[in-house]
């Protein structure tokens, strides 16, 4: 140890200052044996002296050790306290600068408020006042047959939307959301007479709790992703998915499968629509989504059991199996600009497509479900011209394989439209914008209506 070299090196150095530090005056009174004896008692003692304090400082050191370990754990242990406590009470990640806190909740809102302005025309005559196909494309509800209508302008602020979000801590381990949205589409209310009030309705309502969601969403089967950007509330309605159910549904590493809420719609053979109301499987989609730098895709199945009862038609109960796949997604091309395309097919997928502008199935002679097949598609290109202008040009298509034998000839065979588009946004919040838009159906008869649309609108969004 150091502690014992430097003892042994004092001894040194002491006995040889001994000797030579010694004065004449003691070479006289004492022999030389006699100055020795006495410095090597005066060095043992120095000695034992060092060697007791040696010892000392040794049970010094180790209590120290010893107190230093404790006060190391005691530190470890406070720091835990205090991160399991930090973590107690902090906002949940991604939720720092939003909302507010109720207890461990965080209650943030958004939305937006929009005013649309309408002029429209309809070759096949005209749409009633009250109708929602004079606020946003619904091919079905495209007069076919009549007098071509006058132009018809119309306001409406019903797509205005409310969105309340909360995120409840629940530790480190676990997320547990919630998210209900509003607007006031497809409501009755007042008129345009005098208050233009309308009905709130509910569009989403769902919780999500780790992998898992619970309530009304968007259907699992559309991606919203790769609606284009349009004035129109849907844009490209016949040539996409589009539905919002009830559902269960579990998401992971770009896998989801989910329960949804089934519902058969039927033509029957005056070409009339009836719903079921009978169903007992749910709808079963499978879905994978492919995330990468230069955009996403998206892959989706859904497998459907339609069914009727006897109190339906009087012709007994009677099931039938239908299925569907989707591919869509979103290309970045250059900095800002994209493509947006989307491609569906299926028996028996009806109320999916184009808000529901052909049934699930037909019903035979003996009361037996017959699937409609259908395809559809669209594709959309937006551009960013610089600075805070954009556009977007798209167009879809949407065909049916009606039993017409079963149907009759007055449904819809086929529907397309095109629109264009230019967006100004003077401020982040803030999009003003105008947009032409074209859109045909045909029924099987042959006979065809058009609407043509010129919509401007204003849109702040918070």
């Amino acid at each position: 140890m150091d502690h014992k070299r430097a003892v042994r090196s004092l001894r040194a150095l002491l006995l040889t200052a001994s000797v030579l530090t010694a004065t004449p005056v003691l070479a006289q009174e004492q022999s030389t044996d006699a100055r020795l004896d006495r410095l090597e008692r005066l060095v043992e003692g120095l000695i034992a002296r060092l060697d007791a304090e040696a010892t000392t400082h040794q049970v010094e050191e180790a209590e120290i050790r010893e107190q230093s370990a404790a006060l190391l754990a005691a530190t470890r242990d406070l720091k835990d306290r205090q991160a399991e406590l930090a973590q107690q009470i902090a906002v949940p990640k991604g939720q720092e600068d939003k909302g507010f806190r109720v207890g461990k909740t965080t209650v943030a809102y958004a939305g937006y408020v929009k005013l649309d302005t309408l002029v429209q025309r309809t070759s096949g005559g005209q749409m009633p006042d009250n109708s929602i196909g004079r606020d946003f494309l619904i091919p079905a509800l495209i007069p076919v047959g009549g007098t071509a209508s006058g132009y018809d302008t119309d306001y409406s602020a019903r797509q205005t939307r409310f969105i309340l979000k909360t995120a409840t801590d629940v530790g480190a381990a676990h997320t547990l959301n919630s998210h209900i949205e509003l607007d006031f589409n497809v409501t009755d209310g007042g008129d345009e007479r005098t208050t233009n009030s309308y009905v709130p309705r509910l569009r989403q309502a769902f919780i999500t709790y780790d992998n898992w969601l619970f309530g009304q969403a968007w259907s699992t089967f559309q991606n919203i992703a790769a609606l284009p950007d349009s004035l129109d509330f849907i844009g490209v309605t016949p040539g996409t998915v589009f539905d919002r159910q009830p559902m269960i549904r579990w998401s992971k590493n770009g896998w989801q499968i989910a329960l949804e809420q089934p519902e058969t719609t039927v033509t029957t053979r005056t070409g009339a629509r009836i719903m079921a109301g009978d169903d007992t499987i749910p709808d079963v989609v499978a879905r994978y989504n492919l995330n990468r730098p230069w955009g996403s895709l998206t892959a989706a199945g859904i497998v459907r059991t339609l069914r009727i009862s006897d109190d339906d038609f009087g012709t007994g109960t009677d099931s039938a199996m239908a299925y569907g796949l989707s591919v869509s997604g979103k290309i970045k091309v250059g900095e800002k600009d994209d493509i947006r395309f989307m491609a569906t097919a299926g028996d028996g997928l009806g109320r999916y497509i184009g808000l529901n502008i052909v049934n699930d199935a037909a019903l035979d002679a003996a009361g037996k479900l017959d699937p409609i097949f259908t395809w559809s598609g669209f594709a959309a290109y937006q551009h960013h011209w610089g600075g805070r202008l954009r556009s977007s040009v798209a167009g879809s298509y949407f065909k049916a394989d009606n039993p017409v034998t079963l149907t009759t000839r007055q449904v819809t065979d086929e529907s397309w439209n095109g629109f264009a588009n230019l967006i100004w946004n003077p401020v982040d919040p803030l999009d003003i914008g105008i947009e032409l838009l074209y859109a045909e159906r045909t029924l099987e008869d042959g006979r065809t209506g058009d609407l043509r649309r010129l919509m401007i609108s204003t849109r702040y969004n918070f």
